[in-house]
């Protein structure tokens, strides 16, 4: 079993490498990470996509016709669609979710962009977004690629982290650090 997730990191590192190689070459990268994105968010939002997926029995002329279908109505490149069909006859397509975020992360590498995580209590807006997202831009001069999530467990507050640095100025945390001294006292 080891054996095959070390397979599987490794492949799909080789896989979404190739990819990004070919829509480089193609002169379509970008709209194949937009459309790389759009098939990760159905397989985190349809269950039933994500169980065929994951199926082991699922029967390879069922997945060609299913990622013909999605290909068909969202006019997916030629590439990316190539590149399932391909994923799916040499039995890769269990890996397609991996693959596809390995990518996708490869695209923001060779961009320059940092990846950061921000997590908030209360709804931000796509400005206060923009503006967390051009200071982090600023103080690690560098493109950041953030993630934004709401988090009510935070009770008030931030959490950004870029890399290995992290700055959580949430309640929860600060109740934590209290709850932590009262204990230790």
């Amino acid at each position: 079993m080891s054996k095959n997730k070390g397979f599987s990191i490794t492949s799909a590192g080789r896989y979404s490498l190739a990819l990004y190689e070919l829509a480089s070459e193609g002169d379509c990268l970008e709209q194949v990470e937009d459309q790389s994105s759009s098939i990760l968010n159905l397989i985190t939002s349809n269950q039933d996509f994500a169980n065929l997926i994951k199926d082991p029995t699922s029967n390879q002329e069922d997945l060609l016709k299913v990622i013909n279908n999605i290909s068909e109505d969202n006019k997916f490149e030629t590439l990316l669609k190539n590149f399932l069909s391909f994923l799916i006859t040499k039995r890769r397509f269990f890996y397609v979710e991996q693959i596809l975020n390995n990518f996708i992360e490869t695209c923001s590498k060779k961009r320059g962009e940092l990846k950061a995580e921000l997590k908030s209590a209360k709804v931000l807006t796509s400005d206060e977004i923009t503006k967390i997202t051009d200071e982090l831009a600023k103080n690690f001069s560098s493109k950041m690629k953030l993630n934004y999530k709401q988090d009510e467990s935070l009770i008030g507050g931030l959490i950004v982290q870029v890399g290995s640095t992290m700055v959580d100025t949430s309640i929860k945390n600060k109740l934590q650090q209290i709850e932590n001294r009262m204990i230790e006292a």
